[in-house]
């Protein structure tokens, strides 16, 4: 079979489909389509086969039984011809032509493995980001802890007013024009005074306000606001405030610090150093997971090839469907979780997309040549413990995970990942040559 290289990493070729092939598929077709099928006088998938042709004619299976023949020698011709296919394929087959006396001709055009000329990959340096941690970042770990351990109490004293920070309980109504509209009447409402939830002004206006105080509040909607009936109306509020309570935050002692249950934690120097050394080893990860990112960048940047942009679209497809699939479980569009989690418009997100498949992809063949370049060996029980964690993964029995997923594609996938590691084991990795800020 002549396989014709395209531009791109794609290559072309032609497969034809023996007439008995054909017939064969078209006997699988029929026992597929039979079932499908109500013919008077048979029981729903009893109906012979001339009958069933006469009926509907045999040109009625055609598609199912192509669909058939083709992912049957397209696979072989695959297999035959060794052509490592990396996406789907694109198939030119001229239907009118189809009969069962002639074989069957077609083409196909898929994206394949692209031949990569490695660079530098080895000893290359890196620059890695010194960690430190200041005094000041950890003290604002504690105040989060601290904050998050604090306990909301009821404001005591004389003369109790509303401060900012304070959390009210109260009744309020809101009134246009002297009618309460939709929305605007609540019962034991609980509010974070400074917290910005209601309209500009309402907050503001309840600062001094005491426990039981009745107090009518002036204010104007936002010419942006999502009600269209109350954009830019002013309105009154009818406020009574029913308790105020304040944060109790614990105080930083060894007590607390016991209450915490850290192992090896007593006192509160055990819990700053305990909080530093946290703070630290996120950090490392960062400084680790950044020059590592790096290091990557630069391997692929030194490899020479040629990725097919279609296959790059395929990848960046899956992953944009992916995030569609999420956001459906959360009963949102995309564009909603997209502005929920700040990643911008779906314009933005889709290329994003493609630019992480294009990245992932070149990653992933520059890896490959690599692992061929060093002639990583895979032992039969790392390919039979890389089976059973797929097995385990998907629970899926080893039997049924073999018959999906082929050896080499096993063999690929744990020496990629020894060309991963083997890449950053050779790196070096040094200091920016800007000094750090200097631990606190």
């Amino acid at each position: 079979m002549n396989v014709e290289k395209l531009a791109g990493s794609k290559v072309k070729f032609e497969v034809i489909i023996p007439v008995d092939t054909f017939k064969k598929a078209l006997d699988v077709a029929f026992e597929k389509k039979v079932k499908e099928v109500e013919v008077k006088g048979f029981r729903k998938g009893t109906c012979p086969r001339n009958v069933f042709e006469a009926k509907f004619g045999v040109e009625s299976l055609y598609d199912e039984a192509l669909n058939e023949a083709i992912n049957e020698t397209y696979y072989e011709a695959v297999v035959e011809n060794k052509i490592d296919v990396c996406g789907y394929p694109k198939i030119d087959l001229d239907v009118n032509k189809v009969n069962q006396t002639e074989p069957i001709h077609y083409f196909v055009t898929v994206s394949v493995y692209p031949v990569v000329e490695l660079g530098e990959y080895k000893g290359l340096e890196i620059e890695k980001d010194k960690v430190t941690v200041s005094v000041k970042e950890v003290n604002t770990e504690i105040d989060k802890t601290l904050e998050n351990e604090s306990m909301l109490v009821k404001k005591e004293g004389e003369n109790v007013v509303i401060e900012n920070g304070d959390t009210v309980v109260f009744d309020f109504e809101g009134l246009k024009d002297g009618v309460a509209f939709p929305g605007g009447t609540a019962k034991d409402y609980s509010l974070v005074i400074g917290s910005g939830q209601f309209i500009p002004g309402f907050e503001d206006q309840m600062v001094g306000m005491a426990e039981g105080e009745h107090k009518d509040l002036n204010v104007t909607f936002p010419e942006d606001y999502q009600e269209e009936s109350l954009k830019g109306q002013p309105v009154v509020f009818k406020v009574d405030v029913k308790e105020i309570k304040t944060k109790n935050v614990p105080a930083l002692d060894d007590d607390f610090v016991k209450e915490l249950k850290l192992e090896g934690v007593e006192t509160v120097d055990d819990y700053k150093k305990h909080v530093k050394a946290e703070i630290k080893d996120r950090k490392d990860k960062a400084a680790h997971d950044k020059a590592l990112n790096e290091l990557y960048k630069k391997v692929i940047e030194n490899a020479k090839f040629e990725l097919a942009e279609d296959l790059i679209q395929e990848e960046a497809d899956y992953n944009y469907k992916g995030a569609e699939n999420q956001a459906k479980q959360y009963g949102l569009d995309l564009a909603t979780l997209l502005m929920y989690t700040g990643q911008g418009s779906v314009e933005d997100f889709k290329k994003n997309c493609f630019e992480q498949a294009k990245q992932s992809l070149s990653l992933k063949f520059v890896l490959k040549a690599i692992a061929e370049k060093e002639a990583f060996a895979v032992s039969d029980d790392e390919k039979a413990q890389k089976y059973q964690e797929i097995a385990d993964q998907y629970k899926m029995s080893i039997d049924d995970v073999k018959a999906q997923l082929p050896e080499s594609a096993v063999v690929e996938e744990i020496t990629s990942k020894m060309a991963y590691e083997f890449v950053e084991k050779e790196a070096k990795f040094v200091q920016p040559k800007k000094a750090s800020t200097k631990e606190e």
